[in-house]
């Protein structure tokens, strides 16, 4: 890595962050700073050049939003490649090792630009204390297989945290640890044929890998609408023994919260067709305004619920954990099973994801995730409404990790919208894209889209949604 020394002018009227980042522009076109070439840390630079932490990130960010460098997810910023530039660089120990986890020819698995994420969303030096004092303190206990339910500690953990934050009790023999929520749904199938019970309800819209589950071990499936108050319950089959997946919390494609009187008619539901109810809780923690939701499972009827939960949305992508929270009587029949199943989850990341929740690491972790999480999704919001209301509607749910957006031709066809530049109407495929060319995840599904704002640093979500905005009208 190249010294970077920029000389600063206090009297120019250009503020240090713009002449910072000409000198790294000017770097960067001339070949000063090679393709691929990492550049200094935001504190490193700071300090070398007597800059604010903020002054820095300014310039960073302009680089970025620009296409001059590029982020790489726990290793920095590095010069993007950029027509005219001349020269090369040889890579270092560190950088050779990068390239080997991100693929061939040093590549980002993810389509170009790379999926953005935000270090500030995680603190993985506390999860490296929890992995080192397993490995410290507890390593004897790794060179044994663990067990096929869940390592019993961190389901200890887990039954403490959902009686604090979701307001039910069950025993850790109740939970059954999985590498996911499509293994769990797997386990969940192979319980349900024990059970005797071969038709699910699913929501339409829906989460596709759990359809897709269950249709390849036979299920029948019947589709049930999402309306604004959550599951269309009329539509739920009956006089026959089925399960129903239902997210009444927060469901992920319409934003749909159903209230606690239908969660109550749900339950009855469950009761007079012999029946069960699946209730996927992802995303519970991610509330920014009130208090949580009370889940099904914490009202009566809950030998009639099977309580999902998952670590996915909280952690990072890589820890895949996920768990179900089984009625006592069907716990029981299935653990006995269990001896016949190897364990599907590290026992290393289990048990430091116990600690972690142990010490307290998790709760506080959960608590700056909202904050955090709140603000960028106040920032995206007021963006949209400013800047892009007659090509977009936004709703907003106060929860969870993404937007859903829906072209505004679509939402009020009665309303003639006003034209994108180009005079083409903005189509879901065309939000999806264009987000998906600035590194946002975006899914659709019908004529709405989800946008995933989570992982956007605060410093990029004004510039970057700019762009994106004026790509839609491109």
């Amino acid at each position: 890595m190249k010294a970077v020394l920029p000389v600063l002018d206090d009297s120019r009227n250009r503020p240090y962050y713009l002449q910072l980042y000409d000198y790294l522009k000017e770097a960067i076109l001339s070949g000063s700073i090679a393709e691929g070439e990492r550049l200094p840390s935001l504190r490193g630079l700071a300090k070398t050049t007597g800059l604010s932490l903020t002054t820095v990130e300014k310039a960073y960010n302009q680089l970025l939003v620009e296409g001059y460098i590029h982020s790489r997810a726990q290793s920095g910023y590095y010069a993007d490649r950029v027509s005219g530039t001349r020269g090369s660089t040889v890579p270092s120990e560190e950088e050779l090792f990068e390239q080997k986890l991100s693929g061939p020819g040093g590549e980002e698995p993810a389509a170009a630009p790379p999926m953005r994420y935000d270090p500030d969303c995680f603190d993985f030096n506390k999860w490296k204390k929890c992995v080192n004092r397993i490995l410290t303190e507890h390593s004897s206990a790794l060179f044994f297989e663990g067990s096929p339910q869940g390592e019993i500690s961190l389901r200890e953990e887990i039954s403490r945290y959902l009686y604090r934050s979701r307001g039910f009790s069950c025993t850790p023999d109740q939970i059954f640890i999985g590498a996911g929520t499509q293994q769990i749904t797997g386990l969940l199938a192979t319980i349900l044929k024990d059970l005797d019970i071969e038709h699910v309800a699913l929501e339409s819209p829906g989460y596709t890998p759990v359809r897709s589950t269950f249709r390849e071990r036979g299920f029948a499936i019947t589709d049930v609408a999402v309306k604004e108050d959550g599951l269309a319950l009329e539509k739920l089959p009956v006089n026959i023994r089925a399960a129903a997946y239902v997210s009444p919390s927060n469901h992920a494609i319409t934003g749909s919260v159903m209230p606690i009187g239908r969660r109550y008619e749900m339950i009855r539901w469950a009761v007079a067709n012999d029946s069960y109810i699946i209730e996927d809780d992802y995303d519970s923690e991610l509330r920014y305004f009130g208090r949580p939701i009370p889940p099904i499972r914490s009202l009566e009827g809950e030998d009639r619920v099977i309580y999902l939960g998952s670590f996915s949305s909280t952690l990072f992508a890589a820890v895949r954990i996920s768990y179900m929270v089984l009625p006592p009587q069907i716990a029981r029949r299935f653990a006995r099973q269990l001896a016949d199943y190897s364990p599907t989850c590290s026992k290393l990341e289990q048990l430091t994801l116990a600690m972690f929740m142990e010490t307290g690491l998790y709760q506080t972790h959960i608590r700056k995730l909202r904050k955090l999480y709140a603000q960028k999704l106040a920032l995206v919001l007021d963006i949209l409404r400013r800047e892009a209301a007659d090509l977009v509607s936004v709703r907003n749910t106060a929860s969870g990790i993404s937007l859903l957006l829906t072209p505004a031709q679509a939402d009020a066809a009665d309303v003639p919208a006003a034209p994108v530049t180009s005079g083409a109407p903005l189509t879901p495929d065309k939000i999806k894209r264009d987000a998906a060319s600035l590194g946002i995840p975006a899914v659709s599904s019908d004529d709405r889209i989800l946008l995933n704002y989570n992982q956007i640093p605060m410093s990029e979500i004004s510039g970057l949604f700019r762009r994106l905005i004026q790509s839609w009208r491109s």
